[in-house]
């Protein structure tokens, strides 16, 4: 069973057709939309400050959400891919992003839509990244811009494969 509990009397929120790994954390003021996943030892920590998701984002194993108390809550919009180990600090992620495995996103970074934080990259505290972008590197900066075919190719594509994934746990043959 996946450990999912509630800090100071809040407990966290699920919308339709979400997939929790049996050994995912989730604590705190979390709410996720419709269509999320949150894969196998993922960390959600709504414990200091709120977490919250839109719809399709899928939270990758060994990624930790978390958050700065009384400083920086954690944001992430709709079609997001959140990569293996991850870390998701503070910050705030729009719509149709691809965060890289081991990648990292500090307090108060802004990732606008459609954009991509390349694997390992580190993005530092109060980055804007642009729309449209790749960012990488330590610490990250823009690479190139993306087309829309990537945009649809990769970003989109997989956020849509880990809503089939996570049906192949929710309903099983």
């Amino acid at each position: 069973m996946p450990v999912i509990l509630p800090v100071k009397g809040v407990v966290p929120k699920f919308g339709n057709n979400c997939f929790i790994a049996p050994n995912a954390t989730i604590v705190g003021d979390v709410e996720m939309g419709n269509d999320c996943s949150v894969w196998f030892n993922a960390v959600l920590r709504g414990d200091v400050n709120i977490i919250r998701m839109g719809n399709k984002v899928n939270v990758q194993d060994g990624a930790v959400i978390h958050c700065t108390y009384l400083k920086a809550a954690t944001h992430i919009g709709n079609n997001v891919s959140i990569g293996h180990n991850a870390i998701v600090h503070g910050c705030v992620i729009k719509d149709n992003v691809l965060i890289g495995m081991g990648a990292i996103i500090m307090d108060n970074v802004t990732v606008e839509s459609n954009s991509i934080i390349a694997a390992g990259a580190v993005v530092l505290e109060n980055t804007i990244v642009e729309p449209g972008c790749i960012y990488a590197g330590v610490p990250a900066k823009k690479v190139k811009d993306i087309s829309e075919e990537m945009i649809n190719g990769e970003i989109k594509r997989i956020a849509e494969n880990y809503v089939m994934y996570s049906g192949w746990f929710n309903n099983p043959v």
